[in-house]
Parts: C-alpha cells; structure tokens; sequence
C-alpha cells in the first residue's frame, strides 16, 4: 500500500506527539480529510463550528497545555479565516502550527476559484515560517521545522499544502544534492545569564530600599523562585493580565493586576517604588510604570529580542526565569527595614475589602463584579478560566483570586473578542480531568460563543470532568465600548451600535442538552454556580447584569473623570443609572481609603 503526502503528514503529526486538530473541512484538504479516514482518525480532527474558532481552540490548548496546538482549514477563506486567531497567537507568544490547503499547482496563477496568494497572506502572521509543499521531498522537513519553530520562538507557522500535492505518492528526501532530510524532536538547554550580569544585577536589587517586581507569564515555571525574591528583597509583586497565575493572589504581598485593569495597589506600588524588577513580561504600558527617573532597574526574559524595551532598565539579563532567579538568589541581601512590605501587605488586605464592598453594592438587577466574586470563593483549585475582551476582562482582572494550581489566560495583547468559549474547549483537550470556566460578555457570546456551545455538546462526553461553566453577562450592551466612549472619548453611548437583541442564551443551551440557569437575582448566584461547578456536564449560566456599574479603574486620571461628566451631560441614555452606581461604588473606596488612614 502506497504512502500519500497526506498521510506522511498526519504519521509525522503524530510523532511529535500531537493528539487532535481543531479545523474544519473542505474541498482544499480533502486529500488530508481522507488520511484522517485511513489513520481511524489519529490524530483526532476537533470539528469547530468556524475556522476562526479552531485557531482560538488550538491557541487554548497551547496556552494551557503547555504543547503547540495545530489547526487546519481549507483553502481560499477557510485560510483566511484562520488568520484572527493565528495572529492572537503571534502577539501573545503562543506555539500555534497552521495547515492549510491551496488549489491545485496546476490551477495556481490562473485565477482560479478560491485562489489566493497564501504565502502572502500569511508573510505576517507567520514571520517566523511559512512555506508551501510543492513536491513529496519537502515532507517531512517543513513540518517538522513548522513545529520547532513554533515551540522555540512562541509563534505561529503556518504549511500550505495544494490539494494535488497531498494526493501524491510519498517519496522520502534522499541522500542527494539539494535534498533536505529532517529529524524528530528537541531537547531545550537551561539559559542563564553570565556571573558578572547576575553580580550587577544583585548589587542594584540590594541597594533598593523601596523594591518592586512586575511578573509575567514568562515567569510561570518560576513561581517559588519568585516568592524567595520577593521575600529576600521585601518586594510587593505586581502582575500583568497575561501573568495573572503566575503567583498565588492570596500571597500578602501580591498586589494583583496592573495597569488599566489594573487594581490601586499595583498603581501606587510603581508610583513609590525606587526600584523596579521585571521577570518574564513584555507589559506595555509604560505609564503605569515608575517614572522613567524615577527607580532603577532589571529584566529578566529568556527572548533578547523584548528585553530592554519598556523601561531604561539598566541590567538586562537573558535567560530563563527559574534558572536566572536561582543564580541571582544566592547574591541578594535580606532587607532588615521591612516597613515597604508591610505597607504593601496593609494595603493589598484593603484593596480585597473594598473589592468585596464593590462586588456587593446593589445595582439592577446583579452587579456584574459579583458574579466573579462569587465564583472566585467557590472555584476549584484546578479550575482553567478564560476570560473575554470586553468588560468581562476588568472583573476577571480584579474580582478572581488565584491560587492552588488555578490557570487563567485571554486574549492579552490583541484583545480580540470572542475567544474566551474556543480558548476553554481548547484547555478541556488539553487537561480533559479538569473543570474550565468562560466568562463571556453577551456581545462575544453573539458573535462567537453561541456557535461554539455546538462544539461543546458535540465532544463533552469525550472529557473524563464534563464540567466547563460558561458565564454570560447578560446586559444588552457593547459595556467596554460603551465605557471607553464615556471616559476617553466624552461621547454619550451610542444605542444603534451599542444595544444587543434580546435573547435567553439559557433557553440557547437547553435546547442542545446544556446545563442551563438563568440568573436575574443577585441572591441566585451562589447556589448557580455551586450547581454548575457540581454538575455532569457543561453549563450556561445566563446572568442579568447591570451595565452602569463602571469598570472605570480606580486610578482613572481626571482627564477620564472630566470626559465621562461630559458624556453623561450630553444626553447619555443611561446617566442617571450611571451616576447612580458610580457614586456607591466609589463610595467603597473611599471608605476604605479613609478607615486605612484613620
């Protein structure tokens, strides 16, 4: 029996360890459809309902297992449908392989139906490599460079393979001139700085009275190291969005998120701070940094090329987190004074006070940042979340405390909507023995989630824990688009881009064999989610939630105060609504601030 080009691919998928494939069919990769049928499909083909949602499904995967995830799509637009999910996975540093079809090399330059010039489309999204098989020799060497490329640079590759090429006989590369031959497998070395960086950088992070540390998900595999630090060096810890479960939230001195979701502590730890360390994060924002006079400092990321580049940092230290942590460990002094913890400790306790203040202030008909209160007293701690675009990002950021071995991602860097239901479907392949929870704005969930509730009925009874939540928050508004006009741009809302059409994404559920709960009394919510979280399958929890109640952060400048005025005094539909639960939330705030000074 002859070996086709499809099935060499799907054989050598298969020697890299890759167990599915989130795609969807069509007649550009029928050649790789029926070597699936011959292999009793293995690797298993993950049907998602869009093309769009099998690359969000294969960047969940790779988010939370840790393994590259691999998509597949037809030619022409299933292509270019992959590319939004693709590119979440390039700025997020995210190993994604994409497989797609193209017509066949005979048709090529021609004009032809679902003809497009894939190498340019996807030039970008996967710099790193793209390439397109044009005769069996080339397998398995550019599939196997698509995977290491992948996994040693944190990016997308994307193989383009005509469907005639896939239908071809496999002949193996020779032992001749110009022919490429290929090897499995990788073996990764431990990166860490030489002494004399180290040195430099023990002898800034000693002579810091006032030391502060931002983490990202660059620091994951080096969260005792972490800690150690922060004790030695008498550090709070900051973390940004995409590094939220790095560190334990219930650590005193975590200060939690930071930046424009980020919480009070973070903001006034970098305001006061006279020393800056950062570990395994490209964060953007440079304005919620100290000021650029204001503190020295270090970076530690194991990728030279992002190191250097958001603060004038002056030691820059290439290498592992873990690794370069233990080298740097042994140098460093333990600060006797540890009067700059303790007022950190002091005022993360404070800040979780008034979050839970927050959380409780009444509004009509549930305060949106009690859902995630709630659900953050109550979750597993193995629970896998993700975490929508939208308004749905501000409370993940704030509400949920992370702990135990808790994993927590979203679309950090594109903040693309929609992928929070792909990303959790993702993660239930990945760790199938594991509870996952989407929170989904209702805008997301009508634009993606709703499709993709399909694929979740279609394959729970495949997962050994059938339990993954999806939370809607039900309020008939774009919210964050909604916010961002009041606050940044003075501009009252806009009802015909901003309201929803009314729908129960309970009654959605229910009808293809969900778990379904709609919540409309904030009373409800404690005992929804212990029956979602207690449940033998997937639930919806439709959730009606009050869209005044401002995610505005709480060190918005007054220039964001000032454009909001303006916005609610130019006729905002929902001003009073807005005034109304702007003061009482603030008010927990304030209250807080003022029993910490008193």
């Amino acid at each position: 029996m002859t070996t086709k080009v499809a099935d060499l691919v799907l054989a050598r998928l298969r020697e890299w360890g890759v167990e599915q494939v989130f795609g969807y069919p069509g007649d550009g990769i029928n050649g790789l459809l029926g070597a699936f049928s011959r292999a009793d499909d293995q690797p298993r083909f993950i049907q998602a309902r869009h093309e769009e949602m099998a690359a969000f499904e294969a960047v969940g995967f790779a988010k939370f297992g840790g393994r590259p995830g691999v998509c597949m799509a037809t030619s022409g637009p299933g292509a270019i449908h992959l590319l939004n999910g693709l590119y979440d996975a390039k700025l997020d540093h995210v190993p994604v392989v994409g497989i797609v079809g193209q017509t066949n090399r005979t048709a090529m330059g021609g004009n032809y139906q679902q003809e497009v010039d894939l190498l340019s489309l996807f030039k970008d999204v996967a710099s790193d490599y793209v390439q397109m098989v044009t005769v069996p020799e080339q397998l398995p060497n550019v599939l196997d460079r698509a995977m290491r490329i992948a996994m040693s640079r944190r990016a997308p590759t994307a193989i383009i393979i005509p469907n005639d090429v896939q239908e071809l006989e496999y002949s193996a590369p020779s032992h001749a001139f110009k022919m490429v031959p290929s090897s499995l497998g990788i073996s990764w070395p431990s990166v860490v700085p030489d002494d004399a960086g180290l040195r430099q950088a023990a002898d800034l992070l000693n002579a810091g009275s006032k030391v502060a540390m931002l983490v990202g998900q660059g620091a994951r595999g080096a969260r005792d190291e972490v800690e150690k630090v922060a004790d030695l060096l008498g550090a709070g810890v900051a973390k940004a969005l995409l590094g939220k479960d790095v560190l334990s939230d219930e650590l005193p001195f975590v200060t939690g998120a930071i930046g424009l979701l980020g919480t009070r502590p973070s903001y006034e730890m970098m305001r006061d701070c006279d020393t800056l360390l950062t570990v395994g994060s490209n964060f953007p924002y440079t304005q919620f940094m100290p000021d650029l006079d204001q503190a020295r400092a270090v970076q530690i990321d194991i990728d030279g090329s992002l190191i250097g580049m958001r603060y004038p940092y002056e030691v820059n230290l290439v290498g592992d987190a873990a690794r370069t942590l233990e080298a740097l460990i042994p140098l460093l002094r333990r600060k006797e004074d540890r009067s700059w913890q303790e007022k950190i400790q002091s005022d993360v306790a404070r800040w979780w006070d008034v979050m839970d203040g927050e959380a409780h202030v009444a509004a009509k008909p549930i305060n949106p940042m009690r859902i995630f209160s709630e659900f953050s007293v109550r979750a597993p701690e193995d629970a896998i979340i993700a975490a929508d675009s939208g308004s749905a990002a501000n409370w993940y950021a704030r509400q949920i405390r992370m702990r135990g071995s808790m994993r927590g991602s979203l679309s950090g860097t594109l903040a693309t909507m929609g992928p929070a239901v792909p990303y959790v479907v993702g993660a239930k392949f990945a760790h199938p023995d594991r509870p996952a929870i989407a929170f989904e704005g209702d805008g997301a969930m009508q634009m993606n989630g709703l499709a993709e509730l399909l694929t979740i009925a279609r394959y729970h009874q495949t997962w050994s824990d059938p339990r993954l939540v999806v939370a809607v928050l039900h309020n008939n508004d774009l919210n964050q688009v909604t916010w961002e006009l009041r606050a940044m741009g003075g501009t009252p809302a806009f009802v015909e881009s901003q309201a929803l059409p009314e729908m129960s994404y309970a009654d959605f559920a229910a009808s293809i064999g969900l778990g379904a709960l709609t919540v409309t009394d904030p009373e409800q919510l404690a005992g929804a989610w212990e029956t979602a979280l207690g449940a033998d399958r997937p639930y919806v929890l439709d959730i009606h939630c009050d869209p005044d109640v401002p995610p505005i952060p709480p060190h918005a400048d007054l220039e964001q105060m000032k454009d909001l005025a303006e916005a609610l005094i130019k006729g905002d539909t929902s001003r009073w609504g807005v005034i109304k639960e702007g003061i009482k939330t603030k008010a927990q705030e304030l209250l807080a601030q003022r029993d910490g000074d008193g």
